[in-house]
């Protein structure tokens, strides 16, 4: 956060995952070994962790694009947002390899240096049947080398938010030449309806996804309000924001989460600071809102970080009349405390 930069510490959450994800790994590595010896007792070894590792990486990447939009359409996906950028290194991890062995075996025996060779070797790209695809891998490849490099806050920090965000949104175009890379490679050379079909399933499957998800967006911000004669805005009942956790509403434009916690309300901007992560979908854990992306903290009376960090959103006023609970649309400076609405669990609120 703010405060500086530490060593990645990995808590016990953490290494769980990553032992979980590296025996996935290994067993879809051995797995996949085994039903290719049994199918195609011929292959090399070469070829055989050439395709292993592919498309190891193909389905990782497949996972890494699903979780974001899983993760908005169900809460249950939020703890694999949690450490996705593990999820993320890995996956480049196998793709280095397959794109480490495929240069080897197919460029380093000749006269040209192995990238020189695999960039001149075929130049056909007026073919659509000898399209260079080895080149695509490669392009795919150096989007996902420098997203796996920056993937660490202190690149967040170095090359601000926006170009980061940017940088990073370029893990869609990698996936739309890995997909010409396979479609233009393995499947000219194996002609596998099989093949062929999974590959198209994914890409529908994630392009679904998202514009699922897109849409679950587009209807919450086009949410329109009346305001009362105070300014305040009626958003919901107090028995529909379950306690810990929040309702995100849009007022005047902006998405604003109603935390409810320990018999108060309050209501801050849904945009954490560090990478406009929706804080709405987070929770309160030890008394502070939790950004379910990376973990960032703020008080919910305040919008602020607890100290040492210095980060703050903007805060809403908050009142509860009936058990219905009304917004003041109009956000108040990021970190200004704002009295928490008081709920009494016996049917009033204040």
């Amino acid at each position: 956060m703010s405060h500086g930069y530490q060593a990645v510490g990995w808590s016990p959450f953490k290494k769980r995952y990553d032992l979980v994800l590296g025996g996935l790994l290994a067993g879809y590595l051995a797995l996949f070994s085994l039903a290719t010896l049994l199918l195609r007792p011929e292959i090399t070894a070469e070829t055989l962790l050439i395709r292993a590792f592919g498309t190891a990486a193909l389905l990782l990447l497949h996972a890494v694009l699903a979780i974001g939009p899983l993760a908005r359409l169900d809460g249950r996906f939020l703890p694999l947002l949690y450490n996705r950028r593990h999820l993320g290194v890995t996956m480049f991890l196998a793709a280095l390899v397959h794109g480490a062995l495929a240069t080897f075996q197919f460029h380093a025996l000749g006269d040209a240096p192995p990238l020189v060779s695999l960039l001149a070797s075929n130049t056909r790209l007026d073919s659509l049947s000898q399209f260079p695809f080895q080149q695509l891998g490669l392009a795919a490849l150096l989007i996902l080398f420098l997203m796996a490099a920056t993937s660490h806050d202190f690149w967040l920090a170095q090359l601000t938010a926006p170009v980061w965000k940017a940088l990073h949104m370029g893990v869609y175009l990698a996936y739309a030449l890995i997909v010409a890379h396979v479609a233009l490679g393995a499947l000219q050379d194996e002609r596998s309806p099989l093949l062929a079909g999974a590959l198209g399933a994914g890409v529908v499957a994630i392009a679904g996804l998202h514009l699922a998800a897109g849409r679950r967006e587009a209807a919450l911000d086009r949410e329109r309000r009346a305001a009362g004669a105070d300014g305040f805005v009626e958003v919901c009942g107090v028995d529909e924001i379950a306690e810990g956790r929040a309702r995100v509403v849009t007022l005047g434009g902006e998405r604003v989460a109603v935390f409810r916690y320990e018999g108060r309300l309050s209501a801050l901007s849904n945009v954490c600071r560090h990478q406009n992560g929706p804080l709405g979908e987070g929770r309160i854990v030890d008394g502070c809102v939790t950004c379910p992306w990376h973990g960032y903290q703020y008080l919910p009376a305040s919008g602020a970080s607890p100290p040492p960090f210095s980060e703050r959103v903007p805060t809403f006023r908050v009142r509860v009349v009936d058990r219905r609970v009304f917004v003041d649309p109009r956000p108040l400076p990021a970190g200004t405390p704002v009295a928490p609405a008081v709920v009494s669990e016996s049917g009033g609120g204040g």
